[in-house]
């Protein structure tokens, strides 16, 4: 069986994919790997904290979040609880283009905050 093509291999899908680049620049140990579906999964430490693919209906990228947070972001518009992995917090943007950039870094490093090991995360606060 072949792995499936490349979702954001598009001219959407491309600036989709630059945004999510963007957010997780300055994080450390970031690691981006496109999974069997096509999607392209950012992961700290081999754990995911965003993923950023295309579906029927345009655009997406999902993000790691607490429940709390997930139950704020989706009552607001322009969220949803991610298919398949929603019970776990995560929470998809549903055009991550038209979301404001720098709110979207704030939620992917909240995102990874959540994955990244405390040393990690104790490193990445002390060199601020």
């Amino acid at each position: 069986m072949s792995p499936a093509p490349d979702q954001l291999d598009s001219p959407k899908g491309r600036r989709i994919l630059a945004l999510a680049r963007a957010a997780c620049a300055g994080l450390p140990e970031v690691d981006e790997v496109v999974d069997g579906f096509g999607h392209h999964t950012f992961k700290v430490r081999k754990k995911s904290f965003l993923i950023a693919g295309m579906g029927n209906d345009g655009g997406h990228v999902s993000v790691k979040a607490d429940h709390a947070s997930q139950a704020i972001l989706i009552a607001r518009d322009g969220f949803e609880r991610t298919p398949y992995i929603g019970q776990h917090g995560w929470v998809s943007l549903e055009d991550p283009l038209r979301h404001d950039a720098a709110e979207l870094a704030a939620l992917v490093e909240d995102a990874w905050r959540l994955a990244a090991p405390k040393s990690v995360v104790r490193g990445f606060d002390a060199a601020d």
